[in-house]
């Protein structure tokens, strides 16, 4: 009797333990495929607005993620992409990046850029006939080509002739005190100015610089907050070859006149023109090894506050080896898009210059250009209906082909973001 007993218990924990294991299999079914359908319908959520799973619980969100599976997923076919994704992210860890929200204006207009260096730029040495002999102040006071003068004696140098003056200002051979930027560090240096013997005025021997100009194209415009980048590349002194330290600057409307066609082992180069006095359409805050960034007056150009106008930018891993194009002028103002091709894309996870190589493809900037050009440097390039990037560097041994820039490192230095870009990896 008890044996029989023993094995009706027994018969009934095998009974149990079997209808547990099946409710285990089925929530643990539940669970993967309510994984499945989360995985996907989280980016997507976050695309529509990053705060929303803030704070919410397990519970709120299986509500609502039914409420959503059941309004966007219907069909068969939405199910089997989220199955792949899902499939995708079991096989290997997933970089997820929310597609981008940022629509920008192209440019492609040329501009003069005018700018007032930091400081005053030592950009050469001159020897000062005194009645010692000849030297140069300057560079005896270990002054290198290249330096910033800031401060003079505990004043400012804004210009050369705020250093005109404090030289005025020098007698008996009396020290000055100088204050220099030499790359990121601050020196400070003592330097004597010499007599000149002829004309009886000090001198530093040293030849400075308060400002610089040049033309470029614009790259983009922001119709929301006005700001703008341009060129691609930092502006560098022409003497010294150093970045320019920017204390302001301004951009301006130019108009290109001609254009020296480049051939094998010689650039060519855009010949523009803007007065001296032209009206100042944006401002110059920034010189970064991406470009020149700043604001621009509301009147630059009307059409650009039109939202039809503007394209959404890309991604670098979204750019592909293949056909696109540039917008540049060539004659007067008028901005025209010509053919190129994408011939690499270089991956970049870090902000660099020469992420793209392309080359020129259409007949008619050919036959007018030979190529790429000085002063084309940040004509936009657009592939696919997306802004991918700008134009920076022609080669000199083929003027045809050229480097360009990723447009997301020109918009870091810009202060606009892409959208809620992030990296999200999935565990297990």
């Amino acid at each position: 009797m008890k044996k029989i007993n023993w094995i009706k218990i027994m018969t009934g924990f095998v009974l149990l333990g079997f209808l547990v294991s099946m409710c285990g299999f089925k929530t643990g079914q539940l669970i993967k495929e309510s994984a499945l359908e989360s995985a996907f319908l989280r980016v997507e959520t976050i695309s529509l607005n990053p705060a929303h799973l803030a704070g919410v619980s397990p519970i709120s969100m299986e509500i609502r993620k039914l409420k959503s599976i059941s309004v966007q997923y219907r069909q068969q076919s939405a199910k089997k992409v989220a199955g792949r994704a899902f499939n995708d992210q079991d096989s290997r860890p997933a970089d997820v990046r929310v597609q981008p929200v940022l629509r920008l204006v192209p440019g492609g207009q040329s501009i003069g850029v005018k700018l007032n260096t930091l400081g005053v730029l030592v950009v050469g040495y001159h020897l000062v006939d005194s009645e010692r002999g000849q030297a140069s102040p300057g560079e005896n006071a270990g002054i290198r080509v290249g330096d910033v003068i800031t401060k003079i004696n505990g004043k400012q140098m804004k210009s050369i002739a705020d250093v005109q003056h404090m030289i005025a200002e020098t007698t008996n051979k009396e020290p000055l005190k100088l204050t220099i930027l030499r790359q990121k560090s601050q020196l400070r240096k003592t330097l004597v100015p010499a007599k000149d013997k002829y004309d009886r005025h000090y001198r530093l021997g040293l030849y400075i610089r308060d400002s610089a100009s040049g033309i470029g194209t614009m790259t983009f415009y922001d119709p929301v907050t006005s700001s703008y980048g341009a060129l691609g590349h930092v502006i560098s002194d022409r003497d010294t070859g150093q970045p320019i330290q920017v204390h302001s600057g301004q951009i301006v409307r130019s108009t290109v006149q001609a254009i020296d066609k480049g051939t094998e082992g010689k650039p060519g180069e855009k010949i523009a023109f803007f007065p001296e006095n032209a009206l100042s359409i944006g401002s110059v805050n920034k010189n970064t090894p991406f470009g020149i960034y700043g604001h621009l007056k509301n009147d630059f150009d009307n059409r650009a506050s039109r939202s039809s106008h503007a394209l959404p930018v890309a991604f670098p891993e979204e750019v592909k080896e293949g056909p696109a194009q540039i917008l540049t002028v060539l004659d007067g103002d008028k901005v025209q898009a010509f053919d190129i091709r994408i011939m690499n894309s270089i991956p970049q996870k870090y902000p660099a210059t020469k992420g793209l190589v392309i080359k020129i493809t259409d007949p008619r900037l050919l036959k007018a250009t030979g190529g790429i050009v000085q002063g084309m440097s940040g004509s936009p390039i657009i592939q696919n209906g997306k802004l991918v990037g700008a134009v920076t560097h022609v080669f000199v041994s083929d003027p045809t082909c050229g480097y360009g820039v990723h447009i997301e490192w020109m918009l870091e230095e810009a202060g606009l973001k892409i959208s809620a870009k992030h990296h999200e990896r999935k565990a297990g």
